[in-house]
């Protein structure tokens, strides 16, 4: 096993400071120490993904890099009691393609505590749809409903309704008898956004308030935000009594201008939502929920399914702001 050969994308840095990205053949030995080696067969991309792509030191610090922050496959060796070989799993976040050998690649070999078993009713497939991003989508709806979100309170808005957060937002609350209004900047996508479940959709700049008033017309009960800045701020300003936010992106910006004001006249709530160091039991119980209550209707209608000779082109899509939805990275 441990000189068997395998394919994975690899990003190098040349000496003009670009990044290249190529298939390779490695070795199993190449990889770095672990409990639980994972055959591959599924991963999916996200914008990390991207960033490390392109020699983003606050992602990724060291190369060459194989990134991909999503994996799924099955146990081909264990040196852990919790899992055997043949078993099918899920690998996400933590360190897992970032500055750890990442999941664009056939194997992986990782720490038991980043492994979680596969749910009974999801696929390795299914699970690698919702990857990353379903999961940080199902972790925002759980806060939400938490803190008692329910569809008779309102609709709910989801900003970046076109990434893979968003799109998996969407479908999961209306899997679950939601109104939602979704947000997004790409006219072309407005169809798709309907089939997967937007009741309403709005562009950027009909949530850019400016005004300078600390607070706006009530109109909705919940908010799913992946962009942050005035994007943020203004629907922060139009939430109803009681309502909340759950914030986990920042496509748009990091600031927050705002005031106390929607939290102390109208009794709001914000909640960040981070998926990477997320604890062991409640990740169980958000992956449980994925393959169960919050699993849309038609997961397969929201991935693209790519080889991994594909990669480097929808990464590139990524950075320029024109994906649209999920691509599932099949490995075998």
């Amino acid at each position: 096993m441990a000189n068997k050969n395998f394919k994975a994308l690899q990003i190098t840095e040349n000496v003009e400071k670009q990044y290249i990205s190529e298939i390779i053949q490695r070795q199993i030995s190449d990889l770095v120490a672990g409990e639980v080696l994972v055959r591959v067969h599924y991963s999916a991309l996200n914008y990390k993904d991207a960033l490390s792509s392109i020699g983003n030191k606050g992602v990724t610090r060291n190369y060459p890099h194989t990134p991909g922050i999503d994996a799924a496959g099955i146990v081909e060796a264990s040196e852990s009691s919790d899992f055997n070989v043949g078993d099918e799993v899920i690998v996400t976040s933590y360190d897992l393609g970032m500055n750890t050998s990442g999941g664009l690649s056939e194997y992986i070999r990782v720490p038991t505590r980043w492994v979680v078993a596969m749910p009974t009713g999801l696929s390795m497939r299914e699970a690698m749809i919702n990857g990353t991003a379903g999961f940080t989508a199902a972790m925002c709806i759980n806060a939400l409903i938490n803190n008692g979100l329910s569809s008779e309170k309102g609709k709910v808005l989801v900003t970046g309704a076109t990434g893979g957060v968003g799109i998996l937002a969407v479908a999961m609350l209306k899997k679950i008898g939601f109104e939602i209004t979704a947000l997004t900047g790409k006219p072309e996508a407005h169809a798709f956004l309907t089939k997967v479940g937007a009741s309403e959709i709005i562009s950027r700049d009909a949530l850019d308030d400016n005004s300078g008033r600390p607070l706006l017309k009530s109109v909705y009960a919940g908010v799913i935000d992946t962009v942050g800045g005035n994007i943020l701020a203004t629907a922060l300003k139009s939430l109803n009594y009681g309502g909340a936010a759950a914030i986990c992106g920042l496509v748009a910006s990091s600031d927050l201008l705002t005031t106390v004001l929607p939290f102390i006249l109208r009794g709001n709530s914000l909640f960040g939502i981070d998926s990477a160091e997320c604890p062991m039991p409640l990740r169980k119980q958000i992956w449980q929920k994925l393959a169960t209550n919050y699993k849309p209707y038609d997961l397969d209608l929201l991935a693209t399914e790519i080889s991994l000779e594909e990669v480097p082109d929808k990464l590139d899509l990524m950075l320029k702001g024109r994906a649209i939805g999920k691509y599932l990275v099949r490995l075998k």
